[in-house]
C-alpha cells in the first residue's frame, strides 16, 4: 500500500485529485445526513414476526461491515502518513465516516433492545487485497446469500436480484478506474449463470433439510455441488472487460499482511 501511492514510485498518481477530494471530505456533507427521530423507535415497534428477525440480521451484518471499515481505513490512514499524507488523510477521513455508520446503525438496533459489542473486531486485524477473479467470489456470495433473504428486500419494497445487480454493476465500474481489467457483469450471461447457481443452491440447501439419511443427502449433494461449481468456473472463465487502469500486480506484495 505504501508503495502504491508514493508519488516517486507510481507516477501515474494524481495528486491534485487527491487534493480535492481531501477537501471534500474535511468539508464533511455528510455530517447531518443520518438524522434519527422518533419515527425510528416507531417503525421498529411496527415491525414484527420473521421480519423482525431478518431485519435485525440485516442491522447486524451492516453495523459490523460499518465498523470492520473503520478499523481498515484508519490502519491504512496510520501507514501511509509518511508515503502520502494527503491520501493517510482521505483515509482517516473515511474511517471517521465509517465509525458514523457503524454508531447509527448500532443505536438502530437499540430500537430492538438489542447492542453490538464490536470490541472483539479490534483485537485481531487482518486485511487482504482482492484481485478481480477473488471479487467474482464476492460477487457470488452476495448474490446467493441476499436470494436467500428475499423476504427482506421485499419487505422494504426492493427486488432482491434487481437490487444486487445494481450494486455489481456500481461497485464494478468503481474498480474499472482502479484495476486494468474487471469482470463483464453487464453481460447477459453473467447474470444467468448467477441465477443459474441460486437455483443450484436452493436444491443443496432442500437436500441438506430433507428427511433423507445423512449417506443419500450426501449423495444428492454431489451432483449439485459439481455443477454449482461448474457454473462458478465457467463464469471465471469468462473474457474480462479491459479497463486500462494502473496494473496493480506490482503493488501486490504490499497490499497483503
Amino acid at each position: 500500500m505504501e508503495t502504491l501511492f508514493n508519488t516517486e514510485i507510481n507516477k501515474n498518481l494524481n495528486q491534485s485529485e487527491f487534493e480535492a477530494l481531501l477537501q471534500e471530505f474535511k468539508t464533511d456533507y455528510n455530517q447531518t445526513h443520518f438524522v434519527r427521530n422518533k419515527e425510528f423507535k416507531e417503525a421498529a415497534d411496527k415491525i414484527d414476526g420473521p421480519l423482525r428477525q431478518i431485519f435485525v440480521e440485516f442491522l447486524e451484518r451492516s453495523c459490523t461491515a460499518e465498523f470492520s471499515g473503520f478499523l481498515l481505513y484508519k490502519e491504512l490512514g496510520r501507514r501511509l502518513e509518511k508515503t502520502n499524507p494527503v491520501v493517510a488523510e482521505i483515509f482517516s477521513l473515511m474511517s471517521r465516516d465509517e465509525a458514523r455508520h457503524a454508531g447509527f446503525l448500532n443505536k438502530g438496533l437499540s430500537d430492538f433492545n438489542l447492542a453490538l459489542d464490536l470490541g472483539f473486531l479490534t483485537k485481531a486485524r487482518k486485511y487482504t487485497f482482492f484481485k478481480p477473479n477473488f471479487v467474482l467470489q464476492v460477487y457470488v456470495t452476495m448474490y446467493l446469500n441476499d436470494c436467500q433473504r428475499t423476504a427482506f428486500y421485499e419487505g422494504i419494497g426492493l427486488d432482491t436480484k434487481e437490487f444486487d445487480m445494481h450494486v455489481i454493476i456500481e461497485t464494478n465500474r468503481t474498480t474499472a478506474r482502479i484495476f486494468p481489467a474487471v469482470l463483464d457483469v453487464e453481460n447477459p450471461e453473467f447474470k444467468r449463470r448467477l441465477d443459474r447457481m441460486v437455483e443450484i443452491n436452493e436444491q443443496l440447501i432442500a437436500a441438506g433439510e430433507s428427511d433423507d439419511i445423512p449417506l443419500v443427502k450426501n449423495l444428492k449433494r454431489i451432483p449439485l455441488i459439481a455443477a454449482l461449481a461448474s457454473e462458478l468456473l465457467a463464469t471465471y472463465l469468462m473474457p474480462p472487460i479491459e479497463s486500462g487502469s494502473v496494473d496493480f500486480a506490482e503493488f501486490e506484495p504490499q497490499l497483503v499482511y
